[in-house]
């Protein structure tokens, strides 16, 4: 009997492991909202600079404008830009009234002088109430903090990451993920309320650390109590809870249109999440596996009573489960494969730049799309609406390819075709908005299908010994991307496609270096380094003559009798 079996006596996917993998599944809908949360709170409202004639606060002047109009304000303080629409972040240092008669030009040769904007910006609140950009004015000169905030964000992620996934196999899956839902509930409502742009960043960067959290532990806690068979139907239902908090969060975004309220929204719900998980059972296996074995059978025994199963329940023991997870518990006491051995051989060296490749372009351009909800010139509700609609056939179509065409070619494919929809839109012009969202939503959902057969296939290259090593490689390769990825959007000052022509060409490359690859379809998983070698390593000459020599003597019964 394994660990496996004693599950299934004990109800199998039961209704314990059912109300597990839903609570457990809607904390992760939120995590979208937060991860994606600043395409909203950090929206780009239309600006330009407040008018020489309006900062002046007097009642000279503000009959003056009254008595101008909005427009003719606007027409002799702010120059016009090369597309003949008004300057963001310069003004006329001497009001221009010679532009008051609506035929007025300023002659080619004229030099005008301009100012920055020293009086502050006026923004427009039709489609943003308030954002972070129009309070604490971070645009013109200060226009890169918007993307540094999001790396900061991403920075959290990744040293979540690493730090709460040490602690975890340490201390527990539940211990970590109760405290990361109440971080993520004190930072988020923290972020509400922060005074300035650097606590709100601070701020940002624990929801980052708290997202890593919840995202680990969930998964482990959810996997580690549902059995073999059921795992990949699990796994698919929490990958599809995340592309639901999409949706959500363009609903509330529509709804709440001032940052402050909409980050309190997203995040004063994993106080909820914090209070029900002291209900959760601890993982068991790692229970096990830690020594706690009497923890480990009393864990067992409540679920069992809530499948059911309490007598199959009361015949567990701390010697039956000894017995059962033998081979478990002896494998933990080896001496353990480090980061190290992932570059130590060649064909592990070979997929372990693949995957890291794979993982880092996939993060990459996924968020150099998802965060760039306005530049496709189209309603940024109805793109983000858009964006999470096409992960339903994405992920789907991934999964029919995967099973019955390959696991290489659905990577490289996937990310392959989501380099050149990016690219296209580089020669798409700006006001063919519905075709540049088109190339946009195909890219969003093919690296969607990518992240889906990511999963898949790195599991099957790595070996059993450092599967683990490999994965964690690929998922921090990923959230590398992720945090590179708003930064990116920062070379556009020196040349506009160049963000497009970067994250369109890394999939491009990383889906080339996939098809390099072993299949691993239909392959049974590698369990040593050894094995892999073995597998990847050509036969040599001579091997090959004297296996043809073997069947050929096989084959012929003279020779048998000879």
């Amino acid at each position: 009997m394994t660990f496996a079996d004693i599950l299934d006596n004990l109800g199998g996917m039961g209704r314990f492991q059912r109300m597990s993998v839903a609570f457990l599944a809607i904390p992760l809908m939120f995590l979208a909202n937060h991860n994606l949360l600043q395409n909203f709170t950090a929206g780009i409202p239309e600006h330009h600079c407040r008018p020489r004639i309006t900062a002046n606060h007097t009642r000279h002047a503000s009959n003056l404008t009254q008595q101008l109009g909005a427009e003719s304000s606007l027409r002799i303080s702010i120059p016009m830009d090369e597309n003949k629409q008004v300057e963001k972040c310069r003004r006329f240092v001497t009001t221009q009234w010679r532009l008051l008669d609506p035929n007025a030009t300023l002659p080619s040769n004229a030099v005008v002088d301009t100012e920055p904007c020293v009086d502050g910006w006026i923004y427009d609140r039709s489609m943003f109430t308030n954002t972070i950009i129009s309070e604490w004015d971070l645009v013109c000169d200060s226009r890169t903090l918007r993307q540094m905030a999001q790396s900061i964000y991403m920075a959290g992620v990744l040293i979540g990451s690493v730090l709460f996934g040490n602690l975890s196999d340490r201390f527990g899956r539940k211990a970590l993920i109760v405290w990361s839902y109440l971080l993520m509930g004190v930072a988020g409502t923290s972020t509400a309320f922060s005074p300035n742009y650097t606590a709100y960043c601070v701020f940002r960067f624990l929801c980052g650390m708290a997202m890593s959290g919840v995202a680990i532990n969930s998964v482990s806690l959810c996997m580690e109590w549902i059995p073999t068979k059921y795992r990949a139907i699990v796994g698919t239902i929490n990958g599809y809870g995340y592309t639901s908090g999409q949706f959500i969060l363009a609903g509330l975004a529509y709804a709440i249109p001032g940052w402050r309220w909409l980050q309190l929204t997203v995040s004063l719900p994993f106080f909820v999440f914090f209070l029900y998980s002291w209900l959760y059972v601890e993982s068991a296996r790692w229970l096990a596996i830690s020594g706690k074995h009497e923890q480990a059978v009393k864990g067992l025994k409540r679920a069992a009573q809530i499948n059911g199963k309490k007598n199959e329940g009361d015949k567990l023991s701390v010697e039956v489960l000894k017995s059962s997870m033998q081979k478990e518990l002896s494998s933990a006491t080896k001496a353990s494969h480090g980061m190290a051995d992932l570059v130590w051989t060649p064909a592990i060296r070979r997929i372990s730049c693949g995957i890291s490749l794979v993982w880092f372009s996939t993060a990459f351009a996924y968020y150099g799309l998802a965060m760039d909800l306005q530049n496709f010139g189209f309603n940024i509700y109805l793109t983000q609406l858009v964006f999470g609609a096409v992960d339903f056939p994405a992920k789907l179509a991934s999964v029919l390819t995967i099973t019955f065409v390959g696991r290489r070619f659905s990577q490289a494919s996937s990310l392959i075709l989501a380099g050149l929809c990016i690219l296209a839109n580089i020669f798409v012009p700006s006001d063919l908005s519905n075709l540049r969202m088109v190339f946009a939503v195909i890219g969003k959902g093919s690296l969607a299908a990518s992240f889906n057969c990511a999963y898949i296939f790195s599991g099957e290259l790595f070996p059993t010994v450092v599967r683990q090593s490999g994965m964690g490689l690929g998922g921090t390769m990923a959230r590398v991307g992720s945090m590179i990825a708003p930064l990116v959007k920062m070379t556009g000052e020196i040349f506009a496609p160049l963000p497009l022509i970067i994250y369109g060409t890394a999939p491009i490359i990383s889906g080339i270096a996939a098809c390099f690859l072993p299949e691993t379809r239909n392959v049974p998983l590698a369990e040593t380094i050894e094995e892999v070698e073995r597998r990847s390593r050509p036969l040599r000459e001579d091997e090959q003559q004297m296996k043809v020599l073997l069947a050929s003597t096989k084959s012929d019964p003279i020779k048998d009798g000879s």
